[in-house]
C-alpha cells in the first residue's frame, strides 16, 4: 500500500497563524473568558450585528427563502439579553443562523483551550446510526462501545438522517461534552445505555502569536501536521489491473491531481473512494473531472445573487483517463463528492455505489471575524455563495446522490471488520478483493 500526503490540509490555518504573528496579536480562546456576564452580552450581540451583516450581503438568496431575516435577528438579541452563559449566547447565535435550514451557511465559534475527543465515530448507513470505529484505549472501548452498534440516542435526542448533522454540530463545535450519553443496541439486539467519558486535553488559556513566541507557533504547526496526516490521500494498487484512492477531500491542486490520476492512467480501472469526503475546492473537482474525459464537461450552473454563471471541467483530450470508473459514496459524501458522482452518472462515465450522499452541496465563502483589542476572539461566518444547478434544472441540496447500486455494511460486517462494498467495487472494477482484505487497507486513524 503506498500513501500520499495532502500538503494542503493545513494551509488556511497556517496562513491565519503567520497573519496573526506579523500583526502582534493574541488570540484568545473561548474558556478563557472569566468575564462578566455583561461583557459576554455585549460580545454576542456584536457577533449577532456582524454575522447579520455578512448573511445580508452575500447570501445568495436576496429573498432568505421567504424568512424574515429583519425579525429573527432582533429576536435573537432580545433572547442574548436574558442568556446568563456565554455557551447559551453562542447557541442562541448558532439557532438564528441554522433557521436558514441551509448546510454552508454557519457559525463557526471561538476555539476552545481544551480539545475534547470522544474516542469514537459513527455514521448514518442507510437511516441508521452506526459505530463505525473505537479509539484503542479509550473509555468507549472500556465501557464495551464497538463497529456495529446501532446509535439510538445522543444524549437523550433521537438519532435520524435529518437530525444527525446538527446533534454533531452542537455536541462538538458548540458546547462540547465531556462526557456523552448514548442509547445503543447491539448486534445481538441488546439494548445499553452507555455514558461514555471523552479525553479532554487542556491547551492554554492565551496563545500567543507574537513574533519571538516560537513555542506556541509550533504547537499550531504541529496540530496541522497531525491533521494533514490524518487527511492524507491513500492508494492501493493491485499489479495492473486496478488503483484503489481513498480520497479523503478535496484539497489538491492540478498538479497532485495529475500526479495521482498518471498511476491510475496506467491501469485498467480507478476505484475512487468518496466515503466520509465532505468536500472542498471547486478547483480541485473541475481537475479531477477534466482528467476524466477527453473533452470539456459542463458540471452545471453557478447561481448566485447577481449572476449567473456556467461551470466547466476542462478534458485532457489524449491524456484522460479511460479505463473503468467505479465511485464509492456514503451518508457523509458532501458537496464535492456529491457533484462528482453526479457528473459521473449524467455523462454515463462511471457507477457509483454504496449510500445516498448527504446532501450538502451549496457553494460557501468564510468570513473571518474577531471580537476584542488585546485579547482576541476568533470567530467565523461561513455564507453560501451560489447554488449549484445541474443540466438536468435540479440542485443537490438536501437531496444527495442515490448510488447506480445502493449497497450497504450490515452491523455484523462493521463489528468483524469488513468492507463488502469496497470488495464489490473491485469485483465492478475486474479484480477480486475479499471483504476482509477491503476492510483492512485503510484503517482508521486517530489524533496523536
Amino acid at each position: 500500500m503506498s500513501l500520499r500526503p495532502s500538503h494542503a490540509a493545513r494551509s488556511w490555518r497556517l496562513t491565519f497563524a503567520f497573519s496573526l504573528c506579523l500583526s502582534f496579536v493574541f488570540l484568545f480562546s473561548l474558556s478563557a473568558a472569566a468575564q462578566s456576564i455583561d461583557y459576554n452580552r455585549q460580545m454576542g450581540r456584536t457577533i449577532l450585528d456582524v454575522i447579520h451583516s455578512d448573511i445580508k450581503k452575500n447570501y445568495y438568496d436576496p429573498s432568505f427563502h421567504g424568512i424574515d431575516l429583519e425579525t429573527r435577528f432582533k429576536a435573537a438579541e432580545e433572547h442574548i439579553k436574558k442568556a446568563a452563559t456565554l455557551n447559551e449566547i453562542l447557541g442562541i447565535v448558532a439557532a438564528t443562523v441554522m433557521d436558514l435550514k441551509d448546510s454552508h451557511t454557519y457559525f463557526v465559534p471561538p476555539r476552545r483551550a481544551t480539545r475534547v475527543e470522544h474516542g469514537w465515530e459513527m455514521r448514518m448507513i442507510g437511516d441508521k446510526g452506526f459505530i463505525t470505529a473505537v479509539q484503542p484505549g479509550s473509555d468507549a472501548e472500556k465501557k464495551g462501545l464497538q463497529p456495529g452498534d446501532r446509535v439510538i440516542s445522543m444524549e437523550g435526542v433521537a438519532v435520524t438522517r435529518q437530525n444527525l448533522r446538527n446533534l454533531q454540530y452542537i455536541f462538538y463545535s458548540l458546547a462540547p461534552r465531556p462526557a456523552m450519553n448514548l442509547q445503543v443496541v447491539k448486534p445481538n439486539g441488546q439494548r445499553r445505555a452507555l455514558t461514555v467519558e471523552a479525553r479532554v486535553y487542556e491547551g492554554k488559556l492565551v496563545t500567543n502569536l507574537q513574533i519571538g513566541m516560537a513555542s506556541d507557533r509550533m504547537d499550531l504547526i504541529r496540530e496541522d501536521e497531525n491533521l494533514a496526516r490524518l487527511y492524507r490521500h491513500r492508494y492501493y494498487e493491485i499489479g495492473d489491473e486496478a488503483m484503489i484512492w481513498k480520497m479523503p477531500q478535496f484539497d489538491l491542486d492540478e498538479s497532485e491531481v495529475n500526479e495521482l490520476m498518471d498511476k491510475a492512467r496506467k491501469r485498467k480501472a480507478l476505484v475512487l473512494d468518496l466515503r466520509g469526503n465532505g468536500g472542498g475546492r471547486i478547483s480541485t473537482l473541475l481537475s479531477l473531472i477534466g482528467s476524466l474525459f477527453d473533452h470539456d464537461v459542463k458540471v452545471g450552473e453557478l447561481k448566485r445573487r447577481s449572476e449567473t454563471k456556467p461551470i466547466i471541467a476542462k478534458g485532457r483530450g489524449k491524456s484522460a483517463f479511460t479505463g473503468t470508473l467505479v465511485v464509492l459514496t456514503d451518508s457523509y459524501s458532501a458537496s464535492s463528492s456529491e457533484i462528482f458522482a453526479r457528473v459521473m452518472q449524467q455523462e454515463k462515465r462511471g457507477v457509483v455505489i454504496g449510500d445516498r450522499s448527504a446532501g450538502l452541496v451549496m457553494i460557501g465563502k468564510t468570513y473571518t471575524h474577531q471580537f476584542g483589542q488585546d485579547l482576541l476572539f476568533i470567530y467565523r461566518m461561513m455564507v453560501t455563495d451560489a447554488d449549484l444547478i445541474h443540466p438536468d434544472g435540479k440542485s443537490l441540496e438536501n437531496v444527495g446522490v442515490t448510488p447506480d447500486e445502493i449497497m450497504l455494511p450490515t452491523a455484523d460486517d462493521l463489528a468483524a471488520g469488513r468492507d463488502p462494498v469496497l470488495a464489490h467495487a473491485a469485483k465492478l472494477a475486474g479484480v477480486s478483493l475479499t471483504p476482509e482484505k477491503a476492510g483492512a487497507l485503510f484503517p482508521i486513524e486517530w489524533r496523536k
